[in-house]
């Protein structure tokens, strides 16, 4: 092979179809025995009732708490011994510093794309979710705002118990599908399998920092990099595969391309789902005026293609939303031209956010759970420096 050759190979990935192939075929082992003992036992109404009493990292386990589960709360009440400390503190500030334009960015993109792949608007279908759109925007948006607290992994805060709590929900849902009848495992694979585990923390952070990009959000690489890096311990958390999820952005592009490539998709369950995501966003906005830039701005930053599978309606209002970016970008102006701007803008961020997060929970703390809507199933009791560019997708 001659040096020219060398030079125009394309770049060797760790991931293929043989790769993802794997890992849908495969759960979440710690989590699902605990749920299955749980069922065995039939503890699962006990379990969810004494789990409103454990919300915070550092309180006491209740006394009445299954000993099946207690084995897992314990096992996973800590945070893994790799976790780069500095870099989850870059991934703070970076937060806080784009706090409203992640909430954009989670609910305009990441959350409407999941709603693109069909296997897993199937899923939230079976578990009855459909009429639910707001608790799951509510339940992701709570999740993130505990993640991103100064004191998100030390005691007294409440990012480790949701944790634990989700990871034990996605294995109750595990489950309910592969128990009940109501999945196809041979067409469809595992239920919140590691490939769908793995793409919903991509989406989560790889699909948020394209949509700030495409919102024309100034983003330094390091901040970019260190906000995945948090999601990738988010990952570790909610029970994925480590040796499978990606190291960096650029592995991450990798995964993402191929695994939106293997499941996107038209659904009749996805374009229910994002239709009732719509007008929850619209009645979050005062008025009616505005509402027609909710789909609007969703089209912009999923693209044409998803958003003709979702059926968004196409309105005037589009060329609208494709001038977000250059009001964003004045506002970035003002924001860099002094420190008194910049405090002003990031405390009215903060503040959007936190109107976001309340409208969404009504001032609740959402619990995580087992869905309620199971129970017949369950009999469950009620400065900065450059620009981030995304890298450049695989051919």
């Amino acid at each position: 092979m001659n040096a020219n050759a060398t030079k125009t190979a394309p770049a060797r990935t760790r991931y293929d179809h043989a790769a993802l192939d794997a890992l849908s075929t495969q759960g979440d082992p710690l989590a699902d025995e605990t749920v299955a003992e749980m069922f065995r036992r039939g503890e699962v109404g006990d379990l969810n009732t004494l789990m409103r009493f454990f919300t915070t990292t550092g309180d006491k386990l209740p006394e009445q708490l299954p000993a099946s589960a207690r084995a897992y709360f314990e096992a996973t009440s800590m945070p893994p011994s790799w976790v780069d400390w500095d870099v989850m503190e870059r991934a703070r500030l970076f937060f806080m510093d784009n706090a409203a334009h992640i909430n954009t960015g989670l609910s305009f993109a990441a959350m409407p794309a999941t709603y693109a792949v069909p296997r897993l608007s199937r899923l939230l279908a079976s578990t009855h979710s459909m009429a639910y759109p707001s608790r799951r925007m509510a339940n992701t948006g709570q999740f993130v705002t505990y993640l991103m607290q100064t004191n998100s992994f030390a005691e007294g805060s409440k990012f480790i118990p949701a944790a634990q709590k989700v990871r034990l929900l996605h294995a109750a849902v595990r489950h309910h599908l592969r128990h009940g009848g109501h999945w196809d495992v041979e067409q469809d694979g595992v239920p919140i399998c590691q490939e769908d585990m793995i793409g919903g923390q991509i989406c989560f952070s790889l699909l948020v920092l394209d949509a700030m990009h495409r919102l024309g959000i100034h983003m330094s690489e390091d901040g970019a990099e260190a906000y995945f890096y948090a999601w990738r311990v988010v990952g570790a958390m909610l029970g994925c595969d480590m040796s499978a999820v990606p190291e960096n952005l650029t592995e991450a592009r990798d995964y993402c391309d191929l695994y939106l490539l293997r499941n996107l998709g038209p659904s009749p369950e996805g374009v229910r789902l994002n239709a009732q995501l719509m007008r929850m966003y619209e009645d979050v906005v005062p008025g009616t005026f505005f509402d027609p830039m909710v789909p609007a701005t969703v089209r912009f930053l999923v693209g044409d293609t998803i958003g003709d599978w979702l059926e968004i309606p196409r309105t005037a209002w589009d060329t609208a939303a494709k001038a977000v970016p250059v009001f964003l970008g004045l506002l970035e102006t003002i924001e860099d031209s002094s420190p008194y701007a910049e405090w002003a803008l990031d405390k009215a961020g903060s503040l959007l956010s936190g109107f976001e997060l309340a409208s969404l929970t009504r001032g609740r703390v959402m619990h995580h759970a087992i869905p309620a809507e199971l129970k017949s199933d369950y009999g469950v009791k009620p400065p900065r420096t450059g620009r981030w560019v995304p890298p450049a997708p695989v051919h």
